[in-house]
């Protein structure tokens, strides 16, 4: 009976070791699960705006067409794309900034646009649109930050050996963290058009 103690007592704590590394890989998923809802909610937000913006723009009798058009396809296009926060690939994520990198694009293309029509830069609708759609910029910015800050800790906890054994078996996997878009490290061309 007693050659038999040692092997359970280091068999219970084995157990309680990989119950214990467990919960603490669900908590740490939680925690990027939440982060990411943090980034699409802001995301969320900036769309949102864009079609307040759209219609203050639409208001503007001679205002270019295909510059809305683009905006508005943008738009359906990166909202359309949605990303299950327990399978964030790169793959998944990069498709994802990718639409959501068309968006800003088209925005941008918008807003410089909008300097042309000093009686729709002059709308308060517009012009207060136009600073929310800035901050709402900036929290995207923060959101993406707080995102990747919650992946390291999780992928070096289910990655470390020996609890990337129970990891492993519990089917938890390395989250992708959210990049740069293709061709952000180049610097901004910026043309300045006075006529």
């Amino acid at each position: 009976m007693k050659k038999w103690i040692i092997p359970l007592i280091l068999l219970a704590v084995v157990i309680f070791w990989g119950i214990g590394v467990n919960n603490n890989a669900v908590e740490m998923d939680e925690n990027v699960g939440q982060a990411w809802a943090d980034v699409e909610s802001s995301y969320q937000r900036r769309n949102d705006l864009i079609g307040n913006l759209v219609k203050t723009v639409q208001g503007a009798a001679d205002f270019e067409k295909s510059t809305l058009t683009d905006v508005i396809e943008a738009r359906a296009k990166a909202t359309s794309i949605n990303i299950d926060p327990t399978n964030i690939t790169p793959e998944k994520l990069a498709e994802f900034n990718k639409a959501q990198g068309g968006l800003s694009g088209a925005l941008k293309s918008l807003l410089v646009t909008v300097e042309r029509y000093p009686d729709l830069k002059a709308n308060q609708n517009f012009l207060e649109l136009q600073s929310q759609l800035e901050g709402t910029e900036n929290r995207i910015d923060v959101a993406r930050s707080r995102f990747n800050e919650a992946v390291k800790p999780y992928n070096s906890y289910i990655r470390a050996f020996p609890r990337s054994l129970i990891a492993n078996i519990a089917g938890f996997d390395k989250k992708a963290y959210f990049e740069a878009e293709d061709g952000a490290e180049k610097p901004v061309d910026v043309e300045f058009d006075f006529n």
